[in-house]
């Protein structure tokens, strides 16, 4: 795959020019974006996934929810359906997508959880619930809909300043792009981050004035939970780990920081599990996975007894700056 990728990097600046064009054309309101006269929050990033965007949908869910009617709009990736989808106690992972119903199995009647492609007809049909704000999922691509606030992520390991434009590396977009965030969160950074790679971190995005740069890191619970019950990490003996995720690695390296004794199923992000796959999980003792796998995996039968998930939440660095900026723009 690696050398597929550089074979393909002549196609690189082509697809600079075509996303560069399209930015420009948007930017100078030849192309037309559409403004809300509601707070609509994004949460995106300029690379294909992995950087954490539903741990950060749902710390701001959490953040807004005793104050505010909350709702969140995702395009429902890979979903067995069409258009706009309100989440609802019929839907599940196949009509609305695996992070959509997380999200709406996780907060029920707390939040809307809405699913749409088209984020502009998304928006319009949340509205008819009457919202306080929207929070717009993996939509900073999206420019047909110009969102009040952007929050743009990037990793610690990988960060957008370092990588080149698919199809040889993974940014949707240019660099450049990034400029158009309000907030800029490094994700998954070690633990052990100290002020000077911070800087240094800050000097390489070279932020304008009214940008914000701020670290998080993924905070791993010691308690995992299944449909029925609950079990401590530290008392199991062994286990298979099942991830259907953009990038496993942190979790496996925290894991074995753990010195627990796993093999690991790694499948590509969002997998549709085939009935070959289940009924090979059926043999395994006892299964642990994410909990975007597990409200995927969760409705067959054979797995409801071996099958637990780990939840994850994000430790934000200056969360109180993070807090009072969301908090001001949706005052506002």
């Amino acid at each position: 795959m690696k050398l597929i990728r550089k074979i393909l990097f002549p196609i690189v600046p082509i697809y600079y020019l075509v996303t560069w064009l399209r930015n420009k054309l948007y930017d100078l309101g030849i192309k037309k974006s559409t403004t809300y006269d509601l707070p609509v929050i994004c949460v995106g990033n300029l690379s294909v996934g992995g950087t954490g965007k539903t741990p950060m949908i749902e710390y701001l869910i959490n953040l807004l929810k005793a104050d505010y009617k909350v709702a969140t709009l995702n395009r429902g990736y890979k979903r067995k359906t069409k258009g706009f989808q309100l989440a609802n106690e019929n839907s599940t992972a196949e009509t609305i997508g695996d992070e959509p119903f997380q999200f709406y199995t996780k907060f029920k009647k707390e939040v809307s959880v809405a699913v749409d492609s088209n984020r502009r007809n998304g928006i319009e049909n949340l509205k008819k619930v009457n919202p306080d704000v929207i929070l717009l999922d993996d939509a900073f691509q999206h420019r047909k809909v110009k969102a009040g606030f952007n929050i743009l992520l990037t990793t610690f390991d990988n960060p957008y300043f370092e990588d080149i434009l698919l199809p040889t590396g993974d940014l949707r977009e240019p660099r450049s792009s990034a400029k158009r965030a309000d907030i800029i969160v490094v994700t998954k950074c070690p633990e052990a981050i100290n002020e000077k790679e911070k800087a240094n971190f800050i000097k390489r995005i070279n932020p304008n004035r009214h940008q914000h740069v701020l670290f998080s890191t993924v905070v791993y619970a010691d308690t995992l939970f299944s449909t029925k019950s609950t079990m401590q990490l530290n008392k199991i003996a062994s286990f298979t780990l099942v991830t259907g995720i953009a990038n496993a690695q942190p979790l496996v390296d925290f894991l074995h920081s753990k010195q627990l004794s796993f093999e690991h199923l790694n499948f590509k992000d969002h997998h549709d599990f085939s009935a070959e796959d289940i009924a090979a999980l059926e043999k395994k003792e006892l299964i642990i996975t994410t909990e975007k796998d597990f409200v995927r995996l969760n409705p067959y039968n054979v797995l409801k007894d071996k099958l637990y998930y780990l939840p994850i939440s994000v430790n934000i660095n200056s969360a109180t700056a993070l807090n009072k900026l969301v908090k001001d723009f949706v005052k506002r």
